[in-house]
């Protein structure tokens, strides 16, 4: 304590020991919570819910704003921001960091406008509010009662460019982490997008975990977890999904390495190709660019490059007879 009290005192400012102090706990995390709030997937899953082993959106809602609350309480420099995601669009909820929330309607990180008295769980809810009712109005606008899918990719861009913006503050940072609350179908549109967010985090080194509410698993987000050492998890039962989120999700990249956290048994590593957006298992790769086509094509769309026309080079299931010279 001696040697803290002449370090604050040369320096004039708490700065220098805050950050001596920070960098002692491994344990401070910043969570950026990616919730899909896509009308067109809950109104679906409301109605194919057929036993009592399923939830809906606000029992999901509960068992969320109650694991939020849990990460503030684990440590009180733990810091926590939410996005919305929904079909047409994303928007941050809330911030901690900054002390406030309230999405401007723009997207935009919110600004400290708000009553300081209101819980984090009543303005995560007020600006859920606010989000469904320009999903709904979207909704009406277009006419369109087809499958939607959600703005997975948009949000991960928005989680990414604000860890950005934390990582270039003044230190100390806090240990970022992404978590994904995921029930809408993967949609084969954003697969270039949203693995180039993928990359992005592993590049930041910022783990991208996941929790599928919905009846089938993510190929985009299990591919997520492995590239980027994440946890890529689907309750087998969802009532008790707040034990699942306290168990698994809660705990801080510092205290993984001493636990047992469950791992994907297989992960699903198909593309979806350039021209079409579809889930291919096989198809033709440009040799300059790396992108996916699932036919043959004279040229690349994406880099211009010029393919040969020898149709010999290809594969066509039957066997090449050897040449006896």
């Amino acid at each position: 304590m001696d040697i803290l009290n002449n370090i604050e005192s040369s320096v004039g400012n708490k700065h220098l020991l805050l950050y001596i102090m920070w960098d002692l706990a491994d344990d401070v995390s910043l969570v950026i919570v990616v919730v899909d709030v896509n009308p067109y997937f809950w109104v679906e899953k409301a109605n194919a819910s057929t036993g009592t082993s399923d939830i809906d959106f606000e029992q999901f809602l509960q068992h969320v704003l109650a694991f939020m609350n849990a990460i503030l309480l684990l440590n009180h420099m733990n810091y926590l921001a939410v996005i919305a995601t929904g079909s047409d669009s994303c928007s941050f909820l809330y911030e901690s960091l900054a002390g406030e929330s309230v999405s401007d309607g723009e997207g935009k990180p919110p600004s400290k406008r708000m009553n300081k008295h209101h819980t984090p769980s009543a303005k995560i809810v007020r600006g859920l509010k606010d989000f469904v009712s320009k999903e709904l109005a979207f909704k009406t606008e277009r006419k369109d009662n087809g499958k939607r899918y959600s703005l997975l990719s948009g949000s991960l861009s928005m989680a990414l460019c604000y860890v950005q913006r934390i990582l270039r503050q003044d230190p100390p940072h806090p240990h970022p982490r992404i978590l994904c609350f995921q029930g809408s179908p993967d949609a084969s549109q954003q697969y270039i997008a949203v693995m180039n967010a993928i990359f992005s985090a592993q590049r930041l080194m910022v783990p991208i975990d996941s929790c599928m509410v919905g009846s089938q698993h993510s190929a985009f987000l299990q591919q997520a977890a492995h590239i980027t050492g994440g946890i890529y998890m689907k309750p087998p039962h969802p009532e008790g999904l707040f034990e699942y989120l306290m168990m698994v999700f809660a705990t801080d990249l510092h205290s993984r390495r001493f636990l047992q956290l469950p791992r994907p048994t297989g992960v699903d590593f198909r593309a979806s190709c350039f021209c079409h957006k579809k889930t291919i298992d096989t198809g033709f790769v440009c040799s300059v660019c790396l992108s996916i086509f699932c036919k043959h094509h004279k040229e690349c769309s994406t880099c211009g490059a010029s393919f040969s026309q020898n149709k010999s080079s290809f594969v066509t299931g039957q066997k090449r007879k050897l040449s006896t010279n």
